[in-house]
């Protein structure tokens, strides 16, 4: 399983995503030019040209004529995903952490940081009423207040009926997007939730957490189905369409990485088995913690992100779908 790699961001790669069909892959890094790249031979169309900050966030809508990107530079741009054209910028009191269009592609969901002074907020918008766009008015705008823990990362629930967030003390609680009242709330981890990830039917989603482990969830009740345990934080973790696999990227703090060697770090993507919670392989190749992963939507290939600023795309050799797992 020989990788392209994708070398076109000069610092660490904050997120990927695929588009709906998957032959768009998207890429945000801590320098200032998300990217889109051709997914199944790693060509690179072009760059969104626009913030001065570091982009958290990257996604496109659901027929990839817009994207919207996130930035610590207290925005976020809508462009258009073909020419790269800015279509709307509007700023934030906070940092931007997570961004996504819904599944109708007609609302945007925005969330920023805690800081200076302004608390975490989810900020929704209605596309089809042009005014809250260009005039940065939300149609619903829910605040956390300062004594619970900031937002780390935002989904789309299943319908637009609700999000999924999770926090930096672990929990995971749920939204209503008409209301903005909080339906659900569990407390599953015990650090900070790096990455939320739905399957692709919305029926459940896996989070993966600093504490090292990433935990599956059913997503309407929030009850947590099972847990895959490792030794490092994890970053990310993303579940496959077509087997019964899910995989997890991170590895040791990008902080202390200059202590150990590459072995020793634990920089490898691990791949498990949803059911039965065993790991089933592991693929290295990033010099540095992998900080975003996702499995292509026909899961045939996967793709992450890593601190070294490469995109890896792995596509799946024969052997992996000819393996069956023994029970």
């Amino acid at each position: 399983m020989k990788p392209i790699l994708l070398h076109g961001h000069e610092r660490a790669i904050t997120q990927i995503r695929y588009n709906r069909e998957g032959d768009l892959l998207f890429s945000a890094a801590k320098d200032h030019s998300p990217s889109v790249w051709y997914s199944d031979n790693g060509e690179r169309l072009g760059t969104y040209d626009g913030h001065s900050g570091v982009v958290w966030c990257i996604d496109s809508n659901w027929d990839s004529t817009r994207v919207v990107t996130g930035s610590g530079d207290n925005s976020y741009i809508i462009w258009d995903c073909e020419t790269g054209k800015q279509l709307h910028r509007i700023d934030t009191r906070a940092a931007v952490r997570s961004c996504g269009f819904s599944y109708s592609g007609r609302a945007l969901l925005i969330t920023t940081d805690q800081q200076r002074g302004y608390e975490s907020e989810i900020l929704l918008f209605g596309l089809d009423d042009p005014d809250q766009i260009s005039k940065g008015e939300p149609y619903l705008r829910i605040p956390i207040p300062k004594d619970n823990a900031k937002i780390t990362t935002a989904v789309w629930g299943k319908l637009d009926r609700y999000l999924i967030v999770g926090h930096e003390n672990g929990e995971v609680s749920q939204f209503d997007t008409v209301t903005g009242e909080k339906l659900r709330c569990v407390l599953e981890h015990k650090k900070a939730i790096s990455d939320i990830n739905m399957y692709k039917d919305d029926s459940m989603f896996v989070t993966a957490s600093k504490d090292s482990t990433a935990k599956l969830f059913d997503a309407d009740e929030l009850t947590l189905l099972k847990t895959y345990k490792t030794e490092r934080p994890v970053n990310s973790a993303a579940l496959s369409s077509l087997k019964d696999h899910v995989v997890l990227g991170g590895g040791q703090e990008a902080i202390d990485v200059t202590t150990t060697a590459a072995q020793a770090g634990k920089f490898d993507a691990r791949f498990y088995h949803v059911v039965f919670e065993e790991e089933i392989g592991r693929v290295k190749g990033h010099f540095g913690p992998i900080n975003s992963v996702r499995f292509h939507p026909d899961g045939r290939s996967y793709s992450s992100g890593g601190e070294d600023g490469y995109v890896r795309v792995h596509q799946f050799d024969q052997s992996y779908f000819d393996f069956e797992f023994e029970y």
